[in-house]
């Protein structure tokens, strides 16, 4: 088959599936999922051969639009969607590529913050399943995986939408991500944390040189604040590739004006400008997010795109980024929900709580990922002396209820009820609150999901292999 043979297929946006949502679903989960399954493969098991492949097959969408990538240990999808808001706040059309998603997979691939619609969903899946099949049967480097194909779907979209700029968040690491493809037009690289030690490696070093693998040739990169030891390995990847570093801590001064809990402002300048900002997003860590968004898109500017200082202004005002210190009143009951799943990130969540809010009991709804030190964020998080509901999510992944009991009494911390149904938890901690206490909800990304399923009435997406009874104990 020719390299573009069968684009003229999957040129129609609007091509309605024959397949439904369930079934789409089903056939997109049939495949590997490293995100979801309970062993993760070697490093060794990535590369970018069989994505490479299916795109080839479809005509290449993602070499088609200008692209910004982003990699990071913390707070890669929050900067990717300031990116995106100041990009639609233009009057770009964009699309954004992110994960894990919170509720329903289809959050993966929006049109600016809005996710596409299962119909859309159904009809990539649609249309990329013959080729996955040929894939599966006839390539050379194994089965496509979930996050692969997903990938793609993302590319497709975007292509047949014609969108104008395309936002790409890596899933993992960087240089072996699915992701890893584009050409983009300028890269970007967030803090980098310990996580994910087993594939990228147990050394700060050894996980910046994996995301310093999205750094290509002559392009420039976007590097934010990063630790003494981080920070060798972007300057000697940019020097090889003959790239533009451009360091978000040298290049900026921000000063911090107001926070509350309806948001915060500040001043930031660059090289070229200075803006007085808002964010609806919390912590201090975003300001630092908002720097790098603000410094990728000048840096696209200088580009020659046109990318308007009011644009940079209410882009960063007007983005949301749901279960990031997100806050939330339940009547007269206060509810903070964050995606923090390794220790720093936990460190900075619980400074960020004492800066923001003052309670007489914090009641935390603390589940755990499999592979990520949970003793080390329950010990981030002892200096606010919580009452701990230990939670199990629907993730398959997920510690068990009774091992983050175990490891919350080894930490010191009192226990006050635990369960394997977030639900159930969080009506036991509304239950409990008074208007002087704080409910705090996080560990990882699904369980701040799952509590405002709780919350908000949402209909949680099932998946099969993860439904499971419901156990419980009250201490």
């Amino acid at each position: 088959m020719s390299r573009h043979s069968n684009f003229h297929a999957y040129s129609n946006p609007l091509k309605s599936s024959s397949l439904s949502y369930k079934e789409a679903l089903e056939r997109v989960m049939s495949l590997a999922d490293f995100e979801r399954g309970s062993h993760s493969p070697g490093h060794g098991f990535f590369h970018l051969d069989r994505i490479m492949q299916l795109m080839e097959r479809v005509g290449d969408p993602h070499l088609q639009i200008p692209t910004i990538h982003v990699a990071g240990t913390k707070g890669k999808g929050s900067t990717a969607a300031m990116i995106t808001s100041i990009l639609e706040s233009e009057g770009y059309k964009t699309g954004l590529y992110t994960s894990p998603h919170l509720h329903s997979v289809t959050e993966r691939i929006r049109m600016g913050l809005k996710p596409i619609t299962k119909n859309e969903f159904s009809s990539l899946v649609d249309q990329l399943w013959p080729e996955v099949n040929h894939i599966n049967n006839h390539g050379e480097y194994g089965n496509l995986m979930f996050f692969e194909l997903i990938t793609a779907m993302a590319f497709l979209h975007f292509k047949q939408a014609k969108v104008d700029f395309q936002v790409i968040e890596v899933g993992l690491g960087g240089r072996l991500d699915a992701t890893n493809i584009v050409h983009p037009e300028v890269s970007v690289i967030t803090p980098i944390m310990l996580d994910h030690t087993s594939v990228l490696g147990d050394t700060i070093p050894l996980i910046a040189g994996e995301k310093a693998g999205i750094i290509k040739p002559k392009i420039p990169v976007v590097v934010a604040p990063q630790s003494h030891e981080a920070i060798p390995v972007f300057i000697n990847a940019a020097k090889k590739n003959q790239s533009r570093l451009i360091q978000v801590d040298e290049t900026t001064i921000i000063r911090p004006k107001y926070a509350g809990t309806d948001g915060q402002s500040f001043e930031l300048d660059t090289l070229q400008n200075t803006y007085g900002l808002c964010t609806p997003l919390l912590g201090e860590y975003q300001l630092h997010n908002a720097a790098t968004a603000v410094i990728a898109v000048e840096t696209l500017a200088n580009n020659d795109h046109s990318i308007s200082k009011q644009s940079i202004v209410d882009g960063i005002a007007n983005v949301k980024w749901p279960a990031r210190m997100q806050f939330l009143r339940m009547g007269s009951t206060r509810v903070l929900l964050d995606g923090a799943h390794n220790p720093e990130s936990i460190k900075h969540l619980a400074i960020a709580v004492r800066q923001y809010f003052q309670f007489d009991k914090l009641i935390l709804l603390f589940g755990a990922t499999r592979g990520h030190s949970m003793e080390g964020m329950l010990n981030e998080l002892s200096s606010l002396s919580p009452l701990v509901v230990a939670v199990q999510s629907r993730h398959p992944k997920s510690e068990s209820y009774k091992t983050v009991s175990d490891a919350t009494g080894n930490a010191g911390l009192k226990m006050g009820f635990s369960s394997n149904d977030i639900g159930v938890a969080t009506r036991w901690a509304l239950d409990l609150a008074t208007t002087s206490d704080l409910i705090l909800a996080t560990g990882s990304l699904s369980v701040p999901a799952e509590v405002i399923e709780e919350l908000e009435g949402i209909e949680p997406e099932m998946y099969p292999s993860i439904v499971q009874s419901v156990t419980q104990t009250s201490i």
